[in-house]
């Protein structure tokens, strides 16, 4: 990892650390139908990982799933302590791209609405594979980038104006084409859309007031096309909502799981 990647990282780990009881409380991350059905995919596991956890809302729902051990992953440290406090999980402060378990130590993996902070998502995907079990399952979810190039410049424009650590969007195909790299075989995907609210939006990552009005202006001279795309709704002062795209990946690591040694889960 180069010196400017690790520091970048470790300003994201800050900033999320920040916001780590905005996050706990945004009705977008502890809610929704997608958070169920990444957890309900990977029901029947007994081990399961959480990357990238934000405030623990994924290894909360695990746990209800009833995964038994669930470890929450952060490179936050009050992310992990957020997760731990309100959902009873182990924690762990890591890096998604250097996780520090043992191969075939979980029979469940999942990650929900962050790898577009990842610098190598390859590697993440790499590393997800390598610590699940053979036959074991990654869940998956994320923002997505529009086919349309113009679109996706524009939604990955206001995404990173808004919060500097935000890396990309890729879509679907790109992800689809780094799963079945990794060894995984695509069982199930969906799309699901969000309503965001503009300010609370915003307030989650502390944006300036300057910031904010260089957010307006964009979204008021994208063209109708883009309003279309993303369901901008708009008010005496501007933008007040608009929708973002996620898609949801149900995988299995391909392989037979006899002889599998697991490891233990907390072994690093």
């Amino acid at each position: 990892m180069s010196d400017d990647t690790g520091a970048e990282k470790r300003d994201t780990a800050a900033r999320f650390g920040r916001a780590a009881a905005d996050y706990r409380d945004s009705d977008t991350h502890r809610r929704g139908a997608d958070l169920e059905t990444l957890a309900a995919w990977c029901a029947g596991a007994d081990r399961a990982l959480d990357v990238a956890t934000g405030a623990g809302h994924t290894a909360g729902a695990l746990r209800r799933e009833g995964v038994a051990s669930v470890v929450a992953v952060d490179a936050a440290t009050a992310m992990v302590g957020t997760a731990v406090d309100a959902y009873g999980v182990d924690g762990c402060v890591a890096d998604a791209e250097r996780l520090p378990f043992r191969p075939a130590a979980f029979e469940a993996v999942t990650c929900r609405i962050a790898a577009h902070h990842f610098p190598n998502p390859e590697r993440f995907v790499e590393e997800a594979a390598r610590v699940l079990t053979p036959g074991g399952t990654l869940a998956f979810e994320d923002n997505v980038a529009p086919a349309n190039p113009r679109e996706a410049r524009f939604v990955d424009g206001v995404e990173r104006l808004r919060d500097p650590s935000h890396v990309g969007l890729d879509t679907p195909a790109e992800w689809r084409r780094r799963f079945v790299a990794a060894g995984f075989t695509v069982e199930e995907e969906t799309t699901v859309t969000r309503r965001l609210d503009f300010q609370a939006w915003c307030d989650r990552t502390a944006v300036s007031e300057r910031d904010r009005r260089e957010l307006r202006r964009r979204f008021a001279e994208a063209d109708a096309a883009l309003h279309e795309r993303f369901a901008v709704v708009s008010g005496p002062e501007g933008v007040e909502s608009f929708v973002v795209p996620k898609r949801l990946f149900r995988l299995r690591k391909r392989g037979s799981t006899t002889g599998t040694d697991p490891g233990r889960a907390d072994e690093r």
